[in-house]
C-alpha cells in the first residue's frame, strides 16, 4: 500500500480507502461486511470512509464492530455529516445542535474516542457558514475531532469554507467529490480552489458503481446479481450510464488494461490516482475478492500515453459540467 498527505496536513492515507456507502447494513449481512473489512486491514489498507446517514446510521454501527480490537493510532476513521438522521427539525443540516449531536452518536456507534476527518457531507445554504465552522473548531478543541473536510461542495464554496477556516484555525484539509473516467466534472473548478486552498480530494465511485469493470455489456440485461439490478445498490445512479454508446465505449478499454497489466476495476482506480490532487480513492465492496482486486492499483503509476489512450476512446461520453452533482 501507498500513503498520500491529506491537503498541506500532516495527515497521511492510504492511496486506497474503504467506503460503506452502500454495503453494510443494507446490501451485505454484516458477517460479509465484516469480511470485506478484514480483506481491506490484510491488504494495509488503513482508511476507513463512512458517514450517519448511510443505511440509517447502521453503517457506521456495523463498522465500529468490525474494526474493533484494532490499533486505533494506525487507523483513519472518517464520517460525514449533514443529512437527515432523525424526523425532528434540527436532526438534519450544519447547525450547531445537529453537528455536536451527530457527532456525539457517531462517536458512540463507531466505538472510538475521536474521529479523524469529519466531514460536512454537503453545503448547507440555510445556516451560516460561522456557525458550521465554530461548531467544527469546538469538536477539535474538545478532541473529538482531528480534521475537517467538505464534500461535494463548489469550488465557490471551499472558497468560502477556507477561509472562515482558517480565521477559526479548523484544519480543513479535504473535499470528497465523485470522480471518475465517466464524471470528470472537479477537474475544471473545484480541484484548482482545492488546491489553492490546501484540500486534497477523496474520491468516492472511481469505478463509476462498477460500470468501469466491463460487466455490463452494451445490449444485455444487466447481470441479476449486479448493483444495477439491486434497489438498494445504487441502480438509479447506474442508470445514466447503461447506455449502449457508453457501454460500447468501456469495453474498449480492455485491451488499454491489459497493455498495463491490470484488470479493468484496477487501471479505473489507478486512473483516478493519477491525478495530483487525489490522496485517496474509495473502493466499497460486498466480496472480500473485490478488495483484494482493487487494491492492487495502489501505486501504479500511469505513462501519459496511456492516460491520452483512455481519453480518446471515451471521448464524448464524458461529463465534465461542474453544474452537475449527484447525492450518494
Amino acid at each position: 500500500m501507498e500513503f498520500r498527505r491529506l491537503g498541506r496536513s500532516g495527515l497521511s492515507v492510504s492511496e486506497i480507502s474503504y467506503g460503506n456507502w452502500i454495503t453494510h447494513g443494507s446490501q451485505v449481512e454484516e458477517d460479509q461486511a465484516q469480511a470485506c473489512v478484514r480483506a481491506a486491514l490484510d491488504a494495509g489498507i488503513t482508511t476507513f470512509d463512512t458517514a450517519d446517514v448511510y443505511a440509517g446510521t447502521r453503517a457506521e454501527s456495523v463498522l465500529g464492530r468490525a474494526l474493533a480490537g484494532q490499533r486505533r493510532e494506525g487507523l483513519e476513521i472518517f464520517t460525514k455529516v449533514f443529512w437527515p438522521t432523525g424526523t425532528g427539525p434540527n436532526d438534519r443540516g450544519l447547525g450547531r445542535k445537529h453537528i455536536i449531536e451527530s457527532a456525539n452518536n457517531s462517536l458512540k456507534r463507531l466505538q472510538t474516542d475521536y474521529i479523524d476527518l469529519y466531514q460536512a457531507h454537503r453545503f448547507d445554504r440555510s445556516t451560516p457558514l460561522e456557525e458550521t465552522f465554530l461548531a467544527f473548531a469546538d469538536l477539535i478543541r474538545q478532541g473529538k475531532v482531528l480534521y475537517i473536510g467538505v464534500s461535494e461542495w463548489s469550488a465557490e464554496e471551499i472558497t468560502r469554507g477556507a477561509a472562515i477556516a482558517r480565521e477559526l484555525q479548523v484544519p480543513l484539509i479535504s473535499n470528497q467529490p465523485q470522480y471518475s473516467m465517466l464524471w470528470r466534472v472537479i477537474e475544471s473548478q473545484v480541484v484548482p480552489a482545492s488546491e489553492r486552498e490546501g484540500l486534497s480530494q477523496i474520491v468516492w465511485s472511481p469505478i463509476a458503481q462498477g460500470v468501469l469493470t466491463g460487466k455490463y455489456k452494451p445490449g444485455a440485461q444487466p447481470p441479476s446479481d449486479s448493483r444495477a439490478a439491486d434497489e438498494k445498490g445504487g441502480s438509479n445512479m447506474i442508470a445514466r450510464w447503461l447506455r449502449d454508446d457508453v457501454l460500447e465505449r468501456v469495453q474498449l478499454l480492455q485491451p488499454v488494461a491489459d497493455e498495463v497489466g491490470l484488470s479493468m476495476a484496477q487501471l479505473a482506480v489507478a486512473w483516478v490516482l493519477h491525478n495530483p490532487n487525489v490522496a485517496s480513492a474509495i473502493i466499497g465492496a460486498s466480496r472480500p475478492e473485490q478488495v483484494a482486486e482493487n487494491v492492487k492499483a495502489a501505486g501504479v503509476q500511469l505513462t501519459s500515453e496511456i492516460v491520452d489512450k483512455i481519453d480518446d476512446i471515451l471521448g464524448d461520453v464524458v461529463e465534465y459540467d461542474p453544474r452537475k452533482t449527484v447525492s450518494p
